[in-house]
């Protein structure tokens, strides 16, 4: 059911359309692209840790039209290389990422799709979504819920309980062939159709998905309680990494 870590294959072949031209209207106006997060902008983790993926041959970010000169100035400041080019988006999330994904590489044989505003998501993660996409040709990061969920109706009052442990958050990045995507963007089109996320644009289309398990410090910042979150899940990644590099370096005493 689920896609596992398996050996990353070190070949370019991956587009990457980073989306980042939602509005600010649950963040009190500020711009949750450019808000800092330990000292850089959001946007720039993002794009640090994606650009960081071997898989990852190029990316295109897809912003709002005022946010592009920033953006430019933003890559030549920190050094970003795999930029292809900064694009604006659409009406709707679906439109902004068809934006970017005129813009791919025909050499490209894969488009992951990731949201802007996670900028915690770990490559290793992004290297299994992209093997697993390889395999199967579409698939998604995703975690398993905590929580008891319940489905209530208009009035709200509870009317079943999902049995949780089938129950999963989807995540970005959400990798698919550039073909199968393609197709899936070509109906919805036809059908005058608009969705929220990929995912559900391929299961219109009648494309399966893999879910690959994520982690829970894969969040997606929208509120001004996401930043003071990400801040703290921030630090820990950071120790994180520090103990694991200290256990390397025991190890070859």
């Amino acid at each position: 059911m689920f896609a596992g870590r398996k050996k990353k294959i070190e070949t370019p072949d991956t587009s990457v359309v980073v989306v980042a031209a939602g509005s600010a209207s649950r963040m009190g106006g500020m711009d949750k692209q450019l808000v800092l997060l330990g000292g850089a902008p959001v946007l720039i983790h993002t794009l640090q840790r994606i650009g960081s993926c071997p898989s990852v041959r190029e990316i295109i970010v897809v912003t709002r039209e005022q946010s592009i000169p920033v953006l430019h100035q933003m890559v030549a400041d920190f050094g970003l290389q795999k930029i292809r080019t900064i694009v604006t988006g659409g009406q709707t999330r679906q439109q902004s990422v068809r934006n970017g994904f005129r813009e791919i590489s025909a050499q490209s044989q894969f488009v992951a799709i990731h949201d802007g505003a996670r900028p915690l998501v770990r490559p290793e993660d992004v290297e299994a979504c992209i093997a697993a996409a390889r395999e199967s040709g579409a698939a998604t990061l995703g975690v398993q819920v905590k929580d008891t969920i319940k489905q209530v109706d208009e009035s709200g009052k509870i009317v079943s309980t999902p049995d949780r442990s089938v129950l999963y958050a989807a995540q970005t990045p959400q990798v698919f062939s550039v073909a199968s995507y393609g197709i899936a963007a070509e109906k919805a089109d036809i059908a005058d159709r608009d969705f929220t996320d990929d995912c559900q644009l391929m299961e219109y289309a009648g494309m399966p998905v893999r879910m690959v398990k994520g982690s829970y410090d894969n969040i997606k910042i929208t509120t001004p309680e996401d930043l003071a979150i990400a801040e703290g899940l921030l630090a820990y990644q950071c120790g994180w990494e520090d103990e694991r590099d200290d256990a390397a370096d025991w190890a070859r005493i």
